[in-house]
């Protein structure tokens, strides 16, 4: 397994957990932020961070570790490191219930094989340890892919009951437990909700590019393994839409707590490109996309995308993403797609569930801002997308406890920019080789150290100011026109220009409202005018009181 060897600073994969994000760049680092309970971030504490921050992973021989994968579950996180070990944060599930806020080698599976080898008796088990290549996390439960293509399980995770072993069962497993169901197989990709697992195994013995069935097990009480009933399965199915024998082509699988959804494309010979979005599941909250809030049991397709290259999706909670290769973002589901609980202050027009693909808004001054996109990744309640080739991460959705990077703690409706890459001694300039160079430029490296820690103060500063002021923005916003403020909101002049004529401007608005505004803005203004006067009234009053109770004493 190499390692990667893009720039610093540059995020190859992204991980949304309940309320915390993982980033890992490049060159080998884990970036971590938002809420900490549990020792999620890998900090070393449970104090929230709202700015990205770097993971620090010691090993007793001191060496410098290298990472190649990230993946979140709801409250633990995991992170893959090139020689194929695994590392996690909150150990609750990987060792023996204990909870770790720093990283922490799982020793496990330095002590397993592949249970390739194990079946095969003719194999040595003294190659060394179980090497694995690929990282999954959902809910409480953690997936792994091994270097021969086998499939590994702990946490809260599916098992056989051990009363009846038709029956399916939860139970904690400290221990990675091996998915024996595709021996002479290779497992390709997998994705895990609360309850459920959904994999993408090869055909044949080894993977040929388009030879990939889906199979699905665990909880099924809403559909969520497309089976086409409500029966939980103890063992992997072929869910038979993305048989062998299918025309689709099946590259990407997510799942959000109860709901399911994939990539495919026609299988080649295919003179045009067709990306089409599957979902299936839970259907409560509109995040299946289907125009309805109706479950289903099968596959089906989310119509309303558009015929274009779908490049990654993920599933939150009760909410789904997907963005194309041109950087076009649509969400789907708990209100209008961006994951947040009903109370998040919507009101009117504004509020509710989309059941279809609502397009983000992704359009600045100069044009799109979600150039060459790479992933988006969806919390239970937040989306993160990672965009301009890795070089720059947007975030919406909930901002409670710092989980969209941004220094706030405020609800995001509109996609706002993370804090990256941080300004931190990874982005520094390199220094020079020679050791006079060395000596010479040590004042200089100092100096430069404290300039960075001075801006980074000061940039904390203006995000909690520029935090207060979009606050104070949104309840003047809020009072008069009685919906949250969004970038949209700013008048196109302002924009463009930084000119603003408010006499102008306010004449746009009156013309442009419909009844219901100006009735709105007419009651506003009239309790306003009343309140203004009532006090003008009380401060003559205090006024003439002041003015005659010399007199009175005086008279006296």
């Amino acid at each position: 397994m190499e390692g990667n060897t893009a720039p610093s600073g540059k995020v190859v994969s992204v991980a949304a957990g309940e309320a915390h994000t993982l980033v890992l760049t490049g060159d080998g680092f884990v970036y971590s932020w938002g809420r900490g309970m549990f020792g999620r971030l890998g900090t070393g504490s449970e104090v929230d961070e709202l700015f990205p921050v770097k993971l620090k992973f010691e090993t007793c021989e001191e060496k410098i570790i290298k990472f190649v994968g990230v993946a979140a579950g709801a409250y633990h996180s995991l992170a893959l490191a090139d020689n194929g070990s695994v590392c996690h944060m909150d150990g609750q599930l990987g060792v023996s219930g204990e909870n770790y806020s720093m990283p922490h080698l799982m020793e496990q599976f330095l002590e397993l094989g592949s249970p390739v080898s194990l079946i095969d008796q003719s194999e040595s088990k003294s190659k060394g340890p179980l090497k694995i290549c690929s990282i999954k996390a959902g809910g409480m439960m953690s997936l792994a892919i091994d270097d021969h293509g086998a499939l590994w399980m702990w946490g809260y995770c599916p098992q056989r009951s051990n009363i009846n072993e038709s029956s399916l069962s939860f139970e904690s497993s400290f221990t990675p437990i091996p998915v024996r169901d595709f021996h002479g197989h290779t497992v390709v990709k997998v994705a895990c909700g609360s309850e459920h697992v959904v994999a993408l195994v090869s055909a044949g013995e080894t993977y040929k590019g388009e030879d990939l069935v889906c199979y699905s097990w665990g909880s099924n009480s809403h559909g969520q393994l497309g089976l086409g009933d409500r029966e939980s399965r103890v063992h992997p199915e072929i869910v038979e839409m993305f048989n062998q024998d299918s025309s689709w082509d099946v590259y990407e699988v997510v799942c959000g707590a109860y709901h399911t959804a994939l990539l495919s494309r026609k299988k080649r010979p295919n003179d045009t490109f067709e990306s089409v979005c599957w979902t299936f599941g839970l259907g409560d909250n509109g995040q299946l996309g289907h125009g309805t809030t109706q479950s289903v049991l099968k596959p089906e397709p989310v119509k309303e995308l558009p015929q274009v290259c779908l490049i990654s999706v993920d599933c939150g909670l009760f909410h789904t993403s997907v963005v194309s290769s041109v950087g076009d973002v649509w969400s789907w589901g708990m209100e209008k797609g961006l994951g947040l609980c009903p109370d998040a202050s919507f009101t009117g027009t504004d509020a509710g569930d989309a059941s279809s693909p609502r397009l983000m808004s992704g359009y600045g001054v100069d044009g799109p801002i979600f150039r060459n996109p790479i992933q988006v990744a969806c919390g239970a309640a937040h989306t993160v997308l990672v965009a301009n080739d890795g070089y720059k991460l947007w975030s919406w959705g909930r901002g409670r406890s710092g989980v969209l990077g941004n220094g706030k703690t405020m609800d995001c409706f509109t996609p706002s920019a993370v804090l990256w890459p941080p300004l931190t001694e990874d982005f520094k300039q390199p220094e020079s080789n020679t050791v006079s160079e060395e000596n010479n430029g040590s004042k200089g490296v100092e100096e430069t150290n404290k300039r960075l820690s001075l801006a980074m103060e000061e940039i904390k500063l203006l995000q909690s100011k520029l935090s207060i002021m979009e606050q104070y923005a949104g309840v003047l916003h809020g009072l008069v026109f009685g919906r949250p403020f969004t970038y949209q909101d700013v008048p196109i002049s302002l924009q463009n220009s930084g000119n603003f004529d408010i006499a102008k401007e306010w004449e746009s608005i009156l013309e442009s409202a419909d009844h219901s505004k100006l009735v709105r803005l007419e009651l506003f203004y009239r309790d306003l005018r009343a309140s203004v006067k009532d006090k003008i009234m009380k401060r003559r009053i205090q006024e003439i009181v002041k003015e005659c109770l010399p007199s009175s004493s005086t008279a006296k």
